[in-house]
């Protein structure tokens, strides 16, 4: 029998730990979970373990993360064709999974609150933006452009409302109260609308090749090449910069990136699954972005190391990029009309 490589034997390694993880957590919760206990499931040392995950917070989102991206074909529904029967459908899909998502919420967050609340933020634009496609807000004369971002973070609160509620009041949320109450939200009218960033980087011309390398969409959860449009490179702390390239009329790849990739990515993927598990079976189109979290593209941006706070954006044309910008207003720089073409 061939013997295994060092990475196909660290890949074995690491898929016997989680299945460990998996069973540790169920028993005995986050709190009383031992890293001793998965190491002696998984039929490894504790040095196994720590040579593949930094520690207990960081198994715990990687094994919540796997299981809030997997959709049972059987729970898949028909995309709705109005906005109150999409928003309807999408709240149904979330409390459908309370009984799958029940965590103990300052566990996951610790001491990661902004990178928490920007991965809250972008779900709220995912899913504003989602409801924009279908039903574009009326903006007046002379105004800024109106959204439905603010109008989609109350949908969440209510349905995080729910979920937090479950486990520790059973029975008091009755859910189908819960979808109707959300169905009336797509109707709210929070005088929502965008405004430019107070502050843009400079858009600097270039003239570089680009690889059109391939990775996976956590919205859509399918594989694409990322070609042409503005590619965002932002760190936790400022995701939603990416909205000033998508309110410019540019289609957007957002590269989330983190100086704690053991713990952020798993949590990001978590985060962004709750919200578009739902968006996919709700709404016909979904939002005009897509999200990875893949470090290769970082370094194809022309970035030697990542922080929380990074924040650059190239624009590609024709497997070109023709502008860079790097700071606080990137996207805006690339994607605005006085950004500096060549």
């Amino acid at each position: 029998m061939d013997r295994l490589s060092r990475a196909q034997t660290r890949e074995r390694n690491r898929g016997r730990i989680l299945v460990a993880a998996r069973a540790e957590f169920l028993e005995r919760g986050y709190q009383d979970a031992k890293v001793d206990g998965i190491a002696a499931r998984a039929g490894l040392t504790r040095g196994a373990v720590y040579s593949n995950f930094p520690g207990k917070r960081a198994l715990y989102l990687e094994v919540l993360a796997e299981r809030a991206e997997r959709v049972p074909e059987r729970s898949l529904s028909r995309p709705e064709a109005t906005l109150v029967g999409a928003v309807g459908a999408f709240a149904h899909t979330w409390v459908s999974r309370l009984d799958e998502t029940g965590y103990p919420l300052a566990d996951i967050v610790g001491d990661a609150t902004l990178p928490y609340t920007q991965l809250q933020q972008l779900n709220a634009l995912l899913l504003g933006l989602a409801m924009e496609r279908l039903e574009p807000p009326a903006s007046p004369a002379g105004a800024p452009p109106a959204r439905r971002v603010r109008q989609a973070g109350v949908i969440l609160t209510t349905l995080y409302g729910a979920r937090a509620l479950a486990p520790v009041a059973p029975g008091f949320a009755e859910p189908f109260d819960v979808i109707s109450a959300c169905e009336h939200l797509a109707g709210l009218s929070l005088n929502d609308w965008w405004s430019y960033p107070y502050a843009a980087a400079p858009a600097l011309p270039v003239d570089k090749p680009w690889t059109a390398v391939e990775a996976v969409d956590l919205v859509s959860g399918e594989p694409f090449a990322i070609e042409d449009g503005v590619v965002a490179v932002l760190g936790t702390h400022r995701l939603m910069a990416v909205e000033e390239a998508l309110r410019l009329g540019e289609r957007a790849t957002l590269v989330v990136v983190t100086g704690q990739p053991a713990e952020l990515y798993p949590l990001a993927r978590l985060v962004i699954a709750e919200a578009s598990v739902g968006l996919r079976r709700s709404f016909r189109d979904g939002p005009a972005v897509r999200v990875v979290c893949d470090e290769r593209i970082a370094a194809l941006v022309g970035i030697t190391a990542v922080s929380d706070a990074t924040e650059v954006a190239v624009l590609v044309r024709g497997g070109r990029v023709v502008t860079r910008a790097e700071g606080i207003g990137a996207c805006h720089a690339v994607a605005g009309p006085r950004a500096v073409r060549v």
